[in-house]
């Protein structure tokens, strides 16, 4: 006689219920980390030095925001870069290897978890490396220092540190010359978003090239 079988769990509506996502893995430190990085950001930049965040300089912070100009140059920055991070993944051995160790490093994340990771590392990250740090001490140590914390001591992950510092001065080139985060931050969020949605899924590095 063979064994009875479960059946599968199902929700209210009769579909199966699907497993939970990781959040606390990923998510709830993430949340945490980068509200201690917005935070600091905003006591060391405004309430030390008693500076607008938001904008690179005083005259910046005069002239005010364009947003549609800032929103238009951080899209176009991000399409830039996720095009080729993509290409560096489909045509080079060290790229499907730095896509390979993220994925294996993220574990599986769905829209949500993606999409609160994305804006938090964007905002947070912008606003520490840029809004707070790159007045004190330039564009070009500030860079340096945000691709160097992006360091990870395993062979595939040095085009990440390589790629981090290039992205560091494209950053903070945007802050220079737009005068404020938003540009910055729409080009790091975006990345994030895009990137972190391609890596889960395996695009460009699950299947290697024959």
């Amino acid at each position: 006689m063979e064994p009875s079988q479960e059946p599968d769990p199902q929700d209210p509506s009769g579909g199966p219920v699907e497993p939970p996502e990781p959040v606390a893995r990923l998510v709830r430190p993430a949340l945490v980390f980068y509200g201690i990085l917005l935070g600091l950001a905003v006591l060391w930049r405004s309430v030390w030095y008693g500076e607008p965040l938001l904008y690179a300089s005083e005259a910046a912070a005069r002239a005010g925001l364009d947003p549609l100009r800032d929103l238009a140059i951080g899209l176009l920055a991000a399409g830039a870069v996720i095009g080729l991070s993509h290409q560096a993944t489909v045509h080079t051995r060290s790229g499907r290897a730095l896509a390979r160790g993220l994925a294996d490093l993220l574990g599986p994340l769905g829209p949500g978890a993606i999409a609160v990771l994305a804006l938090t590392s964007g905002v947070a990250e912008e606003a520490f490396f840029r809004g707070a740090l790159q007045p004190r001490v330039g564009w070009v140590v500030a860079s340096v220092v945000f691709g160097l914390v992006h360091y990870v001591p395993r062979p595939e992950f040095r085009l990440w540190t390589l790629f981090s510092v290039a992205a560091g001065f494209l950053l903070g080139f945007l802050f220079e010359a737009t005068g404020n985060l938003v540009a910055p931050v729409v080009t790091h969020v975006v990345i994030n978003a895009v990137n972190l949605n391609l890596l889960v899924r395996g695009v460009g590095f699950s299947d290697e090239p024959g």
